[in-house]
């Protein structure tokens, strides 16, 4: 027991005050949204995704057979592929934003 009186219910909440300030939701909308083709029309964009689906696609395929039972080994340890795949992500992300950022830029201009 901690020795105190329970309180009760109106003296733990305070009343809110009406400061007559209107709150709008947030807008992420900045400009109109582009078309996808736009996007892949920048070779950035497409060096990025190529070097996405070079990098991964070893690894999730290894990962996808041991899965279905068409690995060899149930509990395959693809250390190539990871590491194919730590090697080209960061790149391809990297090719991505800036193609997105130079497309976005072109279009503002």
């Amino acid at each position: 027991m901690s020795g105190l009186a329970p309180r009760a219910r109106e003296d733990s909440v305070r009343p809110r005050r009406s400061s007559g300030v209107v709150v709008r939701p947030l807008n992420f909308t900045v400009r109109p949204h582009l078309s996808m083709r736009e996007y892949l029309k920048s070779m950035w964009v497409r060096v990025g995704l190529v070097l996405l689906v070079i990098g991964a696609a070893p690894l999730l395929t290894i990962i996808f057979a041991a899965a279905v039972g068409l690995w060899p080994d149930p509990n395959p340890n693809p250390v190539g592929a990871g590491l194919l795949f730590a090697l080209t992500f960061w790149p391809a992300i990297i090719c991505i934003v800036v193609g997105v950022i130079r497309v976005r830029s072109r279009r503002a201009a």
